[in-house]
């Protein structure tokens, strides 16, 4: 049997356990909070595919919905494609653990995650990157960890760490933080305008609580910890890179990247790699070396010239200097019949953002298993096709990249946006990338803005975004010795640079922000200046965006659904709803206006249209419904009497006759043969959906109460009344 053991985080409820389960893994660790359990797994291989010069690292996480005690949805009853929250929640984990394995080791690393068991109270995403931290740490795969994990709320004033889900309600900052004991390496939120200063403070608090939880994983280490395996490093042979660099000498390098536009920048670099390998070729043979020689060194060049001059004499590849932006370019209404359009562009990044606007029912359902919100009304949705980097591919579905990159934008936005009872639509941001060379995320975000703004979404405040880089030179103890922070990063200078730090927000603070690394950790110093950079940076992307337009527009586009909001008595939602939502979904098919009903069962309806008739009728329909009476499915119309004449719609067609609502919410069944006074084959041949006929009630059953109506029996009965003069019958229709 193996050996559990077990180590606890004092303070944070947080536990690890290894020994007993996976054995078979490199590494295998049970992280529970509470009672959500979380099992991560990290396994290597021992061999890598020929001519691989890439390190091929998978983290999956998923849900299982046995961990809640549910059944999946669906025909299969099985888990089936990673959810959005799976998908976000592995990007999470990977962003951190990626720098911190060995350069040159690219054997495969996969880390799996699975909920076990959820209490609906503690989210899984800080307990899978806390698991994969242990695992690959006391594992035998090399790896320079260990680091640790803490989501921060601040309530009240005050900074929370590792809060529930219900405490999260309550915050007005969401902030992931990962790193090690001396620096931070990842982060990842959302804070409603949230100042630098405080920012900064909340960065701090999050540090300070990560260093239990990286002591209680070296506990584990000692406890359970396995030698490190020796692998070996994939790397140029000497000769190749002596060749190389003998033949793109670093002038000419220089020469070919700085100074130029992106596509001529590429186009030049391959000249001197061409050139490189064509020399390689003559000088050691074709079979004496690969394109991992070639590759590895042209990186090493490349990542070498990019730094030198910025660090040197502040002076980038395409000229400017480490604070300047890109030129920017605003437009809206770039599109005629969207709700509404922008679009944003600086420097060779360009996005189109369109916004669409809909019933408070088109919202996303949400189907997480460790609780929060069940749906959401604010959607952003991100594209990246090939054509945006100039390039060939594939067009599927989204892949991680652009789920991610969405989610940042959207997060960004979500805390101007009006509240639901100030604007109760549901709303739907695409930001379509056109071009890309550097954070188009953020471009997102701007363009995502205006386009909002241009839709009439009346936003609190506009927000921009941008993006930070880094270029730092180490000391022989591989310690930072010098260091640069550049604002709006090329796509080369996020390539080759070590820093990614991308921050959303008003002119009053921030909304939105992620931090990538490709070093091994970020000092509190470089990331201060960092963020007060980027905030100098947004405000003067806003001047550019206002000048577009300086606010949010008063009215909506004609083409948007106009809303308007009446009240109803709480009681009667049962009644407007009916029998299977029979009667709501009546009034909505025969009038053309969408009608939605407040979840908080305060009697709020929602009426949605962009033609005018149509939700005056609706609207009428739903007053004459409800406008009286009471009790759960009372009121509204009056009962059918028998012996009366009404003038009702047909609301359902069968083959043995029709329904027909001779008063608001009341109806009866004309049967077939009570349609007309000779042999019907066909209900259709006599009556349609929606049309509104003359009835007679000809009995009521006492105990069912059903209703049998006649369309004959008023027939002969108004032309009785025709031809002894008696006036035609006045009885209300049913509807308006």
């Amino acid at each position: 049997m193996n050996q559990k053991h077990n180590v606890t985080v004092p303070g944070l409820g947080i536990t690890f356990s290894t020994g007993s389960i996976a054995a078979l893994a490199n590494g295998a660790v049970n992280v529970c909070v509470g009672e959500t359990n979380v099992l991560v797994t990290a396994c290597v291989a021992q061999t890598m595919r020929p001519g691989q010069d890439f390190f091929p690292l998978t983290v999956d996480y998923r849900d299982k919905y046995h961990a809640a005690g549910r059944f999946p949805g669906g025909y299969f009853k099985r888990e089936g494609r990673p959810s959005e929250k799976e998908i976000l929640t592995s990007r999470l984990c990977d962003r951190p653990c990626r720098p911190l394995f060995p350069e040159g080791f690219l054997n495969e690393v996969q880390i799996i995650g699975q909920l076990m068991s959820a209490d609906q109270l503690n989210d899984s995403d800080i307990p899978m990157v806390n698991g994969a931290s242990a695992a690959l740490a006391i594992s035998d795969i090399p790896w320079n960890g260990p680091i640790g994990a803490i989501r921060v709320a601040q309530i009240d004033g005050q900074f929370v760490a590792n809060p529930t889900i219900e405490q999260m309600y309550s915050s007005t900052l969401d902030l992931i933080y990962v790193g090690n004991e001396k620096d931070m390496l990842m982060i990842e939120g959302s804070a409603d305008q949230i100042t630098e200063e405080r920012f900064v403070e909340a960065l701090a608090f999050g540090h300070q609580a990560i260093q239990p939880i990286i002591a209680a994983i070296k506990e584990l280490v000692t406890l359970a910890g396995k030698p490190k395996a020796t692998f070996a490093l994939v790397g140029a042979t000497p000769a190749a890179r002596a060749i190389i660099e003998r033949v793109v000498p670093d002038t000419r390098l220089a020469e070919a990247i700085f100074g130029k536009e992106k596509a001529a920048r590429g186009a030049a670099v391959k000249v001197l790699k061409d050139e490189a390998k064509a020399a390689l070729t003559a000088e050691l043979g074709a079979d004496k070396f690969t394109d991992i020689d070639l590759n590895v060194v042209f990186e090493d060049l490349q990542y070498k010239a990019y730094r030198k001059t910025i660090l040197e004499r502040g002076v980038r590849a395409d000229g400017r200097d480490a604070k300047s932006i890109r030129p920017l370019q605003a437009q809206v209404g770039v599109l005629p019949r969207v709700h509404g359009s922008a679009m944003f562009q600086r420097g060779d990044t360009q996005n189109i953002a369109i916004t669409t606007l809909g019933p408070t029912k088109e919202a996303q359902d949400m189907d997480g298993l460790t609780g929060g919100a069940t749906s959401k009304s604010f959607i952003l949705h991100y594209n990246f096709p090939p054509f945006s980097v100039g390039e060939t591919g594939r067009t599927t579905g989204p892949g991680r990249r652009e789920i991610g990159h969405g989610a940042l934008a959207e997060r960004s936005l979500v805390p101007v946006l009006p509240p639901e009872d100030v604007f109760p639509y549901s709303i739907r941001v695409v930001s379509e990338i056109m071009a890309s060379n550097g954070s188009t995320s953020m471009a997102s975000v701007c363009g995502g803005c205006l386009a909002l703004m241009d839709a009439g979404v009346p936003i609190i405040a506009p927000v921009a975004g941008i993006s930070c880089g880094l270029m730092t030179e180490n000391g022989p103890d591989g310690s930072i010795v010098k260091w640069t922070t550049i604002t709006d990063i090329l796509g080369e200078e996020d390539h080759f640079g070590d820093m990614d730090f991308k921050l959303a927000g008003t002119t009053k603070g921030i909304t939105g922000f992620q931090l990538d690394l490709k070093i091994h950790g970020l000092p509190f110093e470089i990331a201060k200046t960092a963020i007060f950079q980027a905030r100098d940076a947004r405000v003067e992307i806003l001047k550019v965006m206002l000048g577009s337009l300086p606010a949010p527009r008063a009215d909506l586009s004609k083409f948007a659904p106009r809303i308007q909001t009446i009240q109803i008595d709480p009681e009667k939602i049962g009644l407007l709803i009916g029998p299977g939502g029979k009667t709501i979904r009546r009034i909505t098919e025969t009038t053309g206006a969408q009608i939605d009903i407040a979840e908080d069962d305060s009697g709020k309806v929602f009426v949605y249209s962009n033609n005018a008739d149509a939700m005056n009728r609706a609207i009428a329909e739903i007053d004459g419904l409800c406008g009286g009476g009471s009790g759960p499915g009372g009121g509204g119309g009056a009962p059918i009497e028998m012996g009366k004449l009404y003038n009702g719609r047909v609301t359902g067609i069968k083959d043995f006759g029709c329904f027909v609502e001779c008063t608001p919410g009341k109806e009866g069944l004309c049967h077939i043969s009570e349609l007309a006074d000779f042999r019907v084959r066909r209900t259709e041949d006599v009556v349609k959906m929606g049309d509104m006929i003359w009835v007679k009630c000809i009995g009521i059953d006492e105990r069912s109460g059903k209703v049998r109506l006649s369309r004959k029996a008023a027939m002969k009965d108004m032309e009785g009344q025709k031809q002894s003069g008696e006036p035609a019958p006045t009885e209300a229709p049913a509807q308006s």
